[in-house]
């Protein structure tokens, strides 16, 4: 059987693309980093891939805004084909920075309309988070990523710009409506969270969003660490070896298989 290819999309800045290599590689899949640059320069190798994963870091050093400098670099050089890329069918994920890249792009939470509706702002401590916190799980959702994991798991966040703010509370409606909203910060017992377990702030606990296709992932938490066991304070996992967050990667190489 032919292996599933993944092309993880890398630039000044990135990190945490080596642990989202090594997370597909688990799974079985065949995964290149890529620079943007050469992405750019060579457009249509992004359709020799089955998945596309951006990961998450500082890019160009987040010196405007978080993700902005890459998402308009991104847009403008690479939209059209990551978008054909994306309506095609193909699973994408973006990963914390990535989430804001995409975000920014406009890609989300439409991906016909192409246009910026949200954003990710500062948090409200006005500081760094890194913490685990606690997400569940809005079942109704259809995102190919995230089948067969618990209501409510832990997974580590790390940022300092993520509290998601939609342009109005029409766009809270129709995310909520077609169930594109995949996990919300939670406390252990699932009831609303205080802050730090809301780590940033994000209106309405948004921490994932999906389209509503279910193909395309944004996630401000890790699931690249936290593939094993031993790597949750607990040493908490779907078995006595991975953690929760390798089902996701998982999930994305069986739907192309």
């Amino acid at each position: 059987m032919k292996k599933v290819r993944v092309l993880v999309l890398r630039t000044a800045g990135t990190n945490c693309d080596y642990e989202t290599q090594f997370a597909f590689e688990l799974c079985g899949a065949h995964v290149e980093r890529v620079h943007v640059n050469v992405l750019i320069e060579k457009k249509e190798k992004i359709f020799e891939y089955d998945i596309l994963a951006f990961p998450c870091g500082f890019s160009y050093g987040d010196d405007i805004a978080s993700g902005k400098i890459l998402s308009n670099e991104v847009k403008n050089k690479l939209g059209d084909r990551i978008k054909k890329f994306a309506l095609d069918g193909r699973p994408v994920i973006r990963i914390c920075n990535g989430f804001q890249v995409f975000v920014k792009m406009g890609l989300l939470p439409d991906l016909d309309i192409f246009e910026q509706v949200s954003t990710l702002y500062r948090n409200d401590s006005n500081k760094f988070e890194c913490c685990w916190v606690y997400l569940k799980n809005e079942e109704r959702n259809n995102c190919i990523w995230t089948k067969k994991l618990l209501n409510i798991i832990s997974s580590p966040v790390a940022h300092s710009e993520c509290k998601f703010v939609p342009i109005n509370r029409k766009l809270l409606d129709i995310l909520n409506k077609n169930n594109q909203v995949v996990f919300k910060y939670s406390s252990k017992s699932g009831n609303k969270p205080k802050y730090p377990l809301n780590p940033n702030g994000s209106i309405e606990e948004v921490a994932t969003l999906s389209n509503v296709k279910g193909n395309v992932f944004v996630i401000m938490p890790h699931p690249e660490r936290y593939i094993f066991a031993l790597q949750h304070p607990g040493r908490i996992g779907f078995n006595s070896k991975y953690g929760f967050r390798k089902i996701i990667f998982q999930n994305a190489v069986y739907f192309v298989k």
